[in-house]
């Protein structure tokens, strides 16, 4: 049967997410490879028996391999704040006065800026790194049903909350840290996930070479979030007329550089060395800011002309961009967290189509691979 133009299918991702080749899905469902192709390309529609085989031997509910576009609801809505004509928004919404409110999420809006409850306080030291704490509350349920993660993607605050609206019993809390931050907090035990974008120009590799040397032996997966569009963040019609880090030095341009460390810092040293550029030929190369929304303000308010960033960032503080390189962002899970059942859940929603949306409409963010295993260490 031909495909439906409105139906959409997840069956890609969450075959790929579970290590099953279009022929190990195919045996298991009792169906040809080329049915299994034919679903996953959009060009065929499977029957109700065949849907229903396919969601078995995944493990799932029909609702979450197939989908209907129309079937998403559109409301009118009025919009919190006054917006640029014909731009297209992401937005939160609520009902509010018997009306529906949509709340453009665009520059600092579109990151989580409110204090965090508190589970508990300390009561006393113990040593020098351990501390008591009074729970504020007995339910140690939620405790138990946290996962944590390390880095920083704004992505994954998305990841986190629809993940929570999925497993409401389920509670992700998300630790900003730069790359390698991350990678020695996961080290150290203090995070179940760490999240990185590094590249290795030695061997062309991203993010392995890095995991292999800080775990010493540890035994780890990498599972892709996605595959990002990281470059210079300018000022919203690039007054300069800045298309190169070479720009950068002959028009004077200042800019606000990242720590050591983080992922869009290694973009710009990689950048420069390849243009053979000295580092302290650009102006404030030392000024450092420690978020990729900081970076964003900074060029945003005019404190300085350029910084390294992603396409997202961009577009959610109306900046203009220019590309440099396309950066894998992964995941970096240590074996022994895998069979918790917190991070399971978690994982599982990397082929939700919720997850999916989420990342979608952020643009220069590509999600064809996510959730696959690319290297275990």
């Amino acid at each position: 049967m031909k495909q439906d133009s409105d139906l959409r299918n997840n069956l890609k991702s969450i075959r790929t997410r579970l290590g099953m080749s279009q022929q190990d899905l195919a045996n298991i469902a009792n169906v040809t490879r080329q049915t299994i192709s034919g679903v996953e390309s959009g060009l065929y529609a499977p029957s109700v028996a065949i849907t229903l085989r396919l969601a078995k031997a995944l493990g799932c509910q029909v609702e979450d391999l197939f989908w209907l576009e129309r079937d998403l609801p559109e409301i009118e809505a009025v919009l919190a704040k006054p917006v640029p004509n014909g731009q297209q928004l992401r937005v939160s919404m609520a009902r509010v006065g018997g009306q529906w409110i949509a709340y453009p999420l665009i520059g600092k809006d579109a990151f989580r800026q409110d204090m965090i409850p508190a589970d508990g306080e300390s009561t006393s030291f113990t040593g020098t790194n351990k501390v008591r704490v009074r729970l504020l509350d007995d339910n140690l349920e939620t405790l138990h049903n946290t996962v944590v993660i390390a880095g920083c993607a704004p992505v994954i605050s998305l990841w986190a909350r629809a993940t929570e609206r999925w497993h409401p019993q389920l509670r992700v809390q998300y630790n900003f840290a730069n790359s390698m931050a991350a990678l020695h907090s996961l080290c150290k035990g203090e995070a179940h996930i760490a999240g990185m974008h590094l590249y290795d120009p030695e061997t062309g590799e991203y993010n392995t070479p890095f995991v292999r040397d800080v775990l010493a032996g540890r035994e780890a997966v990498l599972i892709t979030l996605g595959v990002w569009e990281e470059g210079l963040l300018l000022k919203s019609g690039n007054p300069m007329g800045i298309r190169t880090v070479t720009d950068l030095v002959s028009g004077g341009a200042t800019i606000v550089n990242r720590e050591i460390g983080s992922g869009s810092r290694m973009l710009l040293e990689q950048t420069l060395q390849k243009e053979q550029i000295p580092f302290d030929a650009v102006q404030g190369f030392d000024n450092i800011l420690k978020t990729h929304q900081d970076v964003a303000q900074a060029v945003g308010l005019g404190v300085a002309d350029a910084g390294i960033s992603t396409a997202s960032v961009a577009t959610a503080f109306g900046l203009g961009f220019i590309p440099l390189h396309q950066s894998r962002y992964d995941l970096v899970i240590l074996k022994e967290y895998l069979e918790e059942a917190p991070v399971q859940q978690l994982l599982s929603t990397l082929g939700h189509r919720m997850v999916h949306s989420q990342f979608e409409i952020l643009g220069g963010y590509d999600i064809s691979k996510i959730g696959e295993v690319v290297a275990t260490v």
